[in-house]
């Protein structure tokens, strides 16, 4: 089976996808947690998740981030990589799926744009 390709080069940008306000974790993400910091589960879910806005929805807490105001608590806000990379929640695993990061386009957009002094990028007017 062929390797897909990249459409994108996630090195170059600032963790768009860390700064989504709800990271859902799933329990077997809980357990590689929990292992991956040589705890026991519950002591994961309380440090490093909260109650999400659905019912049963577990996510993962933020911190402070300079480009975001907040991000994925295991983000290096410096080298903008992630701290748990190898035990990783699936969400962060599987993203962005088929397609490409929303971050990209809203880039790719705005560069075709830039030339139109009238013209303000938001991401509402990527169509």
């Amino acid at each position: 089976m062929a390797k897909k390709k990249l459409q994108y080069d996630c090195n170059k940008c600032p963790a768009y996808c860390c700064s989504y306000a709800r990271i859902v974790i799933r329990k077997s993400d809980l357990k590689r947690l929990a292992k991956h910091f040589g705890i026991d589960e519950e002591t994961a879910r309380r440090r490093f998740t909260k109650r999400g806005e659905e019912k049963g929805e577990i996510i993962l807490r933020h911190q402070k981030d300079e480009y975001f105001g907040t991000i994925c608590r295991f983000l290096d806000t410096e080298t903008r990589q992630c701290t748990i990379y190898k035990a990783r929640p699936a969400i962060c695993r599987e993203f962005p799926g088929p397609g490409r990061c929303g971050y990209y386009e809203f880039l790719k957009f705005e560069r075709k744009t830039q030339e139109d002094p009238d013209w303000v990028s938001t991401t509402w007017n990527l169509r």
